[in-house]
């Protein structure tokens, strides 16, 4: 975690991090605030949006996350049959736009909140990027600066996409402002590698806070191999448009 001077400007624009999907009452903010402190130590900030009752800007330090909660019935038109769940409500919980080199501390506390949202309501978290489903008893119980790459970045497998190769991607690091990556293997290679390889470069993107041009290599130290990304193009693995590096050994 690396922590900033100042505190990135808010922006309600950014895509959800996680909905939260609930039945009953929404626990009052206070008891989200109340929570958070015994949890993380605190304090955490809670201050209402402008015009808009149900939306909070959430800080703690040089960190900030926007909740809407409960989420206006106009905004939800489509979403429970698209999340395939029958919560009655949903929240929503979005980081502050900064730069990429700092998305990890912005999505880390966003999750954070996230989790006790969860919690507290006794619903399901969507993580809309990796298409994870979270009840209570999935979240980790991490400290507030305890980054792990897998409760962000989740990493894939298509048996499908070519005859003898399969297709193994990532899907978590656009949260992060970055493009996912992607690798073709031989057929009966070791998954065990295949996802080694994606992980570390995943954490390896994260840490450099870009994506790297077409030609570029870049050692990983943890795995003591060096890749080269080979190409960028489009695709739709989840059934929505998302931009991929290809990456070689």
């Amino acid at each position: 975690m690396r922590i900033k001077k100042k505190g990135p400007k808010p922006s309600s624009k950014r895509p959800p991090l996680y909905f939260v999907g609930y039945r009953g009452s929404v626990p009052g903010i206070e008891e989200l605030k109340t929570w958070y402190d015994l949890e993380y130590h605190g304090p955490l900030s809670v201050k209402p949006e402008e015009d808009a009752p149900e939306s909070w800007r959430l800080s703690h330090g040089p960190w900030t996350a926007h909740v809407v909660i409960p989420l206006p019935a106009t905004h939800q038109a489509g979403l429970k049959d698209q999340l395939a769940w029958e919560h009655e409500s949903m929240g929503v919980v979005a980081p502050s736009i900064t730069s990429p080199r700092e998305m990890p501390d912005s999505v880390l506390f966003a999750a954070r909140v996230a989790r006790g949202l969860t919690l507290l309501t006794q619903g399901t978290a969507h993580d809309p990027a990796t298409r994870q489903y979270l009840n209570p008893s999935d979240w980790k119980d991490r400290t507030l600066v305890e980054f792990v790459i897998d409760d962000h970045v989740t990493i894939a497998q298509d048996d499908e996409a070519r005859p003898d190769h399969t297709w193994w991607y990532t899907l978590g690091l656009a949260k992060f402002g970055m493009d996912e990556l992607e690798t073709f293997r031989p057929k009966g290679l070791s998954d065990q590698r295949s996802n080694e390889l994606l992980a570390e470069s995943a954490h390896e993107m994260i840490r450099i806070g870009v994506s790297p041009k077409v030609g570029t290599a870049f050692h990983l130290p943890m795995i003591g191999r060096t890749i080269r990304v080979t190409n960028h193009r489009t695709a739709a693995p989840t059934g929505r448009m998302q931009s991929f590096r290809e990456i070689t050994v």
